[in-house]
């Protein structure tokens, strides 16, 4: 993928969700925000997605405020605007209502000089369901560094 520079992954969400359908999605933003996150100042890790009046809206997100923009500077915890087709939101907030799934973001990027965010649908996963994650993971590890060993 060419022109694409990832920013902040939320890594809690793969291990606390099963992650089902992804989507794409512009972020409404102010001059001194795009330039923060270009620096790299934003936290996705305790953002949620929520869906208001069929527009859909990254809440709890923290985009650091930029130094140089003096009082024209934003609130680092403000709602944005996602931008997403209809079609998108329609489907999104169906699965919501009827599956009892929830939106998560997991990736904050640039595209092209754009910001981009992915969202995704996710069901929530059970305790037993975590520790058959770490498990899995401890596995996997241990056959990597068997590997190096032998090599």
């Amino acid at each position: 993928m060419s022109g694409i520079k990832i920013i902040a992954k939320n890594r809690k969400a793969s291990f606390e969700y099963f992650l089902l359908d992804k989507f794409e999605a512009g972020i409404e933003l102010q001059g001194s925000e795009i330039k923060s996150i270009r620096a790299g100042q934003v936290s996705i890790g305790e953002a949620f997605i929520q869906i208001d009046n069929m527009e859909a809206w990254l809440i709890n997100s923290h985009v650091a405020k930029y130094d140089a923009a003096s009082i024209f500077n934003h609130d680092p915890k403000r709602k944005r605007k996602l931008l997403l087709h209809k079609k998108e939101i329609t489907q999104i907030w169906n699965a919501v209502r009827q599956k009892g799934l929830t939106v998560v973001p997991t990736i904050l990027y640039l595209s092209n000089g754009k910001a981009k965010i992915e969202i995704a649908l996710a069901k929530g996963k059970k305790m037993y369901d975590k520790r058959d994650s770490i498990a899995k993971r401890d596995q996997e590890r241990e056959i990597s560094r068997s590997r190096k060993i032998t090599d």
